[in-house]
């Protein structure tokens, strides 16, 4: 059997998701030949990449000539394809890594070193029931969903209409079309998830928002026992007033807090050395655990030191005081008719040689 038929013949069996089938929600958009509405990552001799979304017709144009999406639709993720000047590309379907930071976008999205650490250190297990507040464009919601599986259950909270437009694109793009596990509501998180979810009932407890501590009510009704908490925010203002309304609040363990940053490293003979650029600070995880019912925590022991916030701490946190620019309409209204567009995605033709 050749490596194309191999392939194809896989696609065909993930198929069946929409189906019946046994293959998870968005396996099959993830294998066989690229389709007319996919997105594709164009590598040139050169190392430099673009994304672009496949189109019949359609070409990718460059200082070098201009390459036709006719000449990639049909053939098989990693080939190799040549311009109209000679120019070679290789093709290769965008990971999840590359996808959300080229995405459409409203709001800044949770880099993937960020998401991967808090699906593991949250513990987003298979069929979990999850709640997060804080959608933005839907980067970290793709990542919780292929955690918890099409049996699980993702509760996601956003403000914005707007945003959960841009989400809701993003989302159905990758996986294809609507996500089983998925529901997405409007609202004030603190407000609407205690009439949404029952006393105990939820798993974990996702945060990414300007103000965490004025959930702590929330979190404790609708989290279980030994349930986990984590908060993701940017400035160390936010991070200490959550731990010490964690602490002073009694409901949950010590919380633990760190950042992660990521170099990469130049790799070419004997010149091996770390890159000059590098992911550094993009946002603080905490992370915290629910206590049973009536039980008091066990209080860490250590130096006495300032608690309380005055006007000016508070006023340290706000969107302008660290630099946020805010989001105008217009862009909003783009980004969202640009992730819903990545939902067409069309069946492909037989593969060609």
């Amino acid at each position: 059997m050749s490596s194309e038929t191999a392939v194809n013949d896989a696609a065909a069996a993930g198929a069946g998701s929409a189906t019946g089938g046994t293959q998870p929600v968005g396996a099959a958009r993830r294998r066989g030949p690229f389709r007319e509405g996919e997105r594709v990552q164009l590598t040139d001799e050169r190392g430099r990449m673009n994304t672009v979304m496949l189109e019949r017709g359609g070409a990718f144009h460059t200082h070098r000539g201009f390459l036709n999406h006719d000449d990639i639709i049909g053939k098989l993720d990693g080939s190799v394809v040549v311009n109209n000047v000679g120019q070679q590309y290789q093709t290769l379907r965008p990971l999840l890594s590359d996808f959300v930071l080229s995405m459409p976008r409203g709001a800044a999205v949770v880099y993937p070193k960020d998401a991967g650490q808090i699906v593991t250190m949250a513990d987003i297990f298979p069929g979990a029931r999850v709640v997060e507040a804080g959608v933005g464009s839907g980067a970290l919601s793709i990542s919780l969903l292929r955690a918890v599986g099409d049996q699980g259950y993702l509760h996601s909270f956003e403000r914005r209409q707007e945003f959960a437009d841009i989400a809701r694109g993003n989302v159905e793009t990758i996986f294809g079309g609507p996500h089983p596990a998925w529901q997405i509501s409007l609202g004030d998180f603190q407000e609407e998830v205690v009439k949404a979810e029952a006393p105990g009932s939820v798993d974990r407890v996702v945060l990414d928002m300007l103000a965490p501590w004025e959930c702590l009510d929330a979190v404790a009704t609708v989290l279980a026992p030994g349930g986990v908490w984590i908060n993701y925010v940017a400035t160390v203002t936010q991070l200490s007033r959550t731990a010490e309304a964690i602490r002073a609040d009694g409901r949950f363990t010590e919380p633990d807090a760190w950042e992660s940053m990521v170099r990469g490293w130049h790799l070419e003979g004997l010149a091996v050395r770390p890159d000059h650029r590098m992911v550094a600070h993009t946002g603080f995880l905490l992370v915290t655990r629910r206590l049973a019912d009536g039980v008091t925590g066990i209080s860490v022991k250590r130096r006495p030191s300032k608690t309380e916030f005055n006007e000016e701490d508070v006023n340290a946190w706000t969107p302008g005081a660290v630099g946020e620019r805010a989001v105008s309409d217009k862009k909003l209204r783009r980004a969202a008719r640009d992730a819903m567009a990545g939902t067409n995605v069309r069946d492909a033709p037989e593969v060609t040689n």
